[in-house]
């Protein structure tokens, strides 16, 4: 490792992630709530999969869409947390050139389709609430696949230029990144040309990709209020807006983090290192933790549903 430091080179064969810097002594125990979120996330969205392909009720727009956030979420906590443990527990803190790379792509195109999962979810409320006899004519299976498809495609297109440019740059001053994973702006620091495109893309598609979802999703309930706001009583009021809780719940729980680790990246200049580095994990594991966990409790449905297996089980 200490070769790796002083060597000159040009595009080494490895980076080395220190993990969280300045925290290293306490990196036995920072794994402790690491491991067990990324149990919880696991657990949590696998049972969300299982559960609605076991249900037939369940078989509805709104369960695809929470099918495909939790595949989603399976595969951005799998893509990080592995290689984090590794660091935190056996000190394995070497990662290929091009595995870095590659673990870049899930990252970034991962997360742009959980923001495009969260639109159509708020496309299917919407629907739901302000046209519902129709609900099921246009948000048809194949309406749902095509959506789903347009999410997967859009996140994968625009992810696809993060690495690409990366890897172009020559990387000859250190091949340590400052981070547990191989995050962007954390490599492309390191290289020694100009990275002004790298770093320009990658804020310009964050902030259109995020201002555009957000403005959708604002869009949309702002409708569903409209519609709600006109019942009748207020019970269903309540009852249709509590439809909606757990969407809000779960993009609270993916914007906040999100927006917050950005900001101190890009413009927390006299923030700890560790402090970056600890929030860039945080919106990377709270979404997959808190999302299963929300929709299993205040999702009626899929409550029923457990509780049914439960008691069967015993």
């Amino acid at each position: 490792m200490s070769a790796s430091n002083t060597t000159i080179f040009t595009n080494p064969s490895s980076f080395i992630l220190l993990g969280i810097p300045g925290l290293e002594r306490a990196h036995g125990w920072i794994s402790i709530p690491f491991c067990a979120m990324y149990t919880i996330a696991a657990l949590g969205n696998v049972t969300i999969l299982l559960t609605v392909k076991r249900e037939p009720s369940l078989h509805e727009p709104m369960y695809y869409f929470l099918c495909m956030l939790a595949i989603t979420d399976l595969v951005l906590s799998t893509s990080t947390l592995p290689k984090m443990l590794s660091i935190f527990w056996f000190n394995s803190r070497e990662i290929n050139f091009s595995a870095c790379f590659t673990q870049m792509f899930f990252i970034h195109s991962f997360l742009k389709i959980e923001g495009g999962i969260f639109v159509a979810m708020a496309l299917d409320r919407y629907v739901a609430i302000c046209n519902p006899l129709r609900h099921s004519t246009i948000l048809t299976n194949s309406m749902v696949a095509k959506i789903g498809l347009a999410v997967v495609g859009r996140g994968g297109i625009l992810s696809l230029p993060y690495p690409f440019l990366a890897r172009q740059w020559p990387y000859c001053k250190t091949n340590i990144i400052p981070s547990t994973h191989c995050e962007h702006i954390a490599v492309v620091k390191l290289a020694c040309g100009d990275i002004r495109v790298s770093s320009y893309y990658g804020l310009s598609v964050t902030l259109f990709l995020m201002g555009l979802d957000v403005f959708f999703i604002i869009l949309s309930y702002t409708q569903i209020l409209r519609a709600i706001f006109r019942l009748p009583s207020k019970d269903a009021r309540l009852k249709t807006f509590g439809t909606c809780t757990s969407h809000l719940l779960v993009i609270l729980a993916f914007y906040i983090p999100t927006l917050f680790s950005f900001l101190t990246q890009r413009f927390g200049h006299n923030v700890p290192l560790y402090y970056n580095v600890l929030t860039a994990n945080m919106y990377l594991l709270m979404p997959p933790v808190l999302n299963p966990i929300i929709y299993g409790v205040r999702t009626k449905q899929i409550r029923h549903r457990l509780l049914r297996l439960i008691i069967h089980k015993d």
